[in-house]
């Protein structure tokens, strides 16, 4: 849930932000700009709960702690990558397949009881799978329709 509030926070002040100093709003530009807020914070997570979100990858994949710090890495990379345009429609396609890519580490939490921030299995379940699939699935349509399907009539008419 604190992903989606910071997205769409992030969104609306920078719209307001556009009004205020450049009179011009261009929707494409703050979807790009919350989206790499939302991304930096998400990556916050692979730095502060390495433990509990490791027990997220499936046990047959070697080195868990690492790969989730190099996937934090990553993910600031990609973040940086949005706000850059001739980087914007790569770094789309790339942050989709990680998207997609990190979807079964949530339902293998959710199945699981994972708490990934305790690294306990108190977690919310099959509950936060309901909620955490379409989040994923908005994510990727978020980033699809402000970096890869970009329209030019609608970055200034919405």
């Amino acid at each position: 849930m604190k992903p989606l509030f910071i997205l769409l926070l992030t969104f609306i002040i920078s719209i307001g932000i556009q009004k205020l100093i450049l009179k011009d709003i261009n929707y494409l530009l703050s979807a790009r700009i919350a989206m790499c807020a939302m991304l930096l914070f998400t990556a916050l997570g692979h730095f502060l709960f390495t433990e509990g979100m490791s027990k997220m990858i499936p046990n047959f994949i070697p080195l868990k702690p690492t790969l989730v710090l190099v996937t934090g890495v990553l993910e600031i990379i990609l973040a940086i990558g949005l706000l850059f345009p001739s980087y914007q429609k790569t770094t789309g396609w790339i942050l989709i397949v990680f998207l997609l890519l990190m979807l079964p580490a949530n339902v293998k939490a959710s199945l699981e009881n994972l708490n990934y921030q305790t690294g306990t299995y108190d977690g919310k379940g099959l509950s936060y799978l309901w909620f955490r699939a379409p989040l994923q699935l908005f994510f990727i349509a978020w980033i699809y329709f402000s970096t890869i399907k970009t329209n030019t009539a609608i970055t200034n008419s919405l």
